[in-house]
């Protein structure tokens, strides 16, 4: 059996602190942890609703796969041909730079860049395509660096949105939430900050309601069903979806469409984190070995969402077949 509570301790976490983990392998039951309680006082479950971060930038990349896949979209088209009231600078952008963030633009979401430091900022969508609008230029010419940005994630749901006739909250319950099952899941703009019944994140720092760089609200298992779902290739894109970008110059990249690309134990692994005051969240596959991992913690500002996300990846490649149960404490 994977001891779960014994690891995340092992990794730092104390009993009370607010944390859901899991790891999934194969068709066998997940291993679960959820312990502690939300900013509101309600205890973690493994269906409590927290906010993904920036996991949901592979939700994203994986909803402009399938445009892609359909055919209408080009990764090599300009973002100008979308999004035509940005300056000029979007004539030279592609959307591959958009998803492989080597688009030029700056982080965008993140205190002090694109958009004010001050907690209480506007952080929509439309705040951040206003200030992309009054942008003079780009930091660097884009496909010559892999700069991370949020902004560039926000520019490619806007640019889904205009091709599909439809918001991305639709059109992500439509291709993905909907025929993976993943019933729990959902995109949130507010006004709120949160959604109903979600864990919110303590204040003054609520999550940012921009859609494409972040916005999704999920749970422990839809999470894992999403990470088994690729790692099946339910969804029909997992090549696509799995191919590291290249600069322009052929420069090889190790991050895919909105996620990373690593090496783990000998063996790929595909990994993305999520970060926001007060929350930290890691998402895992491991194909080979049909193999996925999920921390979520509340009220964290550490990285000990990584040694944990690495004992959960090693204990279940030791035990397969091995099913589980979720645990309280």
């Amino acid at each position: 059996m994977i001891e779960s509570g014994a690891l995340a301790a092992e990794a730092g976490y104390g009993p009370g602190e607010p944390i859901v983990a899991g790891v999934r392998r194969g068709e066998a039951e997940p291993v679960l942890l959820a312990q502690g309680v939300a900013p509101d006082g309600r205890p973690l479950t493994a269906t409590t609703l927290v906010y993904a971060a920036s996991l949901a930038k592979q939700m994203t990349a994986a909803c402009a796969a399938l445009l892609v896949r359909g055919g209408t979209l080009d990764p090599e088209e300009p973002l100008a041909d979308r999004l035509p009231e940005l300056p000029a600078w979007a004539a030279t952008v592609r959307l591959r730079h958009l998803v492989h963030h080597t688009s030029g633009l700056p982080a965008g979401t993140a205190p002090g860049d694109l958009l004010p430091a001050d907690a209480t900022a506007d952080r929509t969508t439309s705040a951040v395509m206003d200030a992309l609008a009054r942008l003079p230029e780009l930091r660097r010419p884009p496909g010559t660096a892999f700069v991370y940005s949020n902004a560039g994630y926000v520019c490619l749901a806007a640019v889904m949105e205009r091709a599909a006739g439809l918001p991305l909250s639709e059109l992500a319950q439509r291709d993905l939430f909907g025929p993976l099952g993943m019933a729990d899941t959902r995109h949130w703009s507010g006004p709120g900050p949160a959604p109903p019944g979600a864990a919110p994140l303590a204040p003054p720092h609520p999550a940012p309601l921009s859609l494409g760089d972040g916005g999704v609200w999920t749970t422990l298992r839809d999470l894992l069903r999403w990470g088994q779902a690729l790692n099946a290739d339910a969804l029909g894109v997992a090549e696509l979806l799995q191919t590291p970008g290249r600069l322009d110059d052929g420069t090889p990249l190790d991050y895919a469409w909105g996620m990373g690309v690593r090496s783990w134990a000998g063996r790929r692994v595909y990994r993305h984190g999520g970060s926001w005051a007060g929350l930290r969240a890691l998402h895992a596959r491991v194909p080979e070995l049909d193999l996925t991992a999920v921390v979520v913690a509340l009220g964290d500002d550490t990285e000990r969402r990584v040694p944990l996300m690495d004992a959960l990846l090693t204990a279940a490649a030791e035990r397969p077949g091995e099913g589980g149960h979720e645990r309280r404490r």
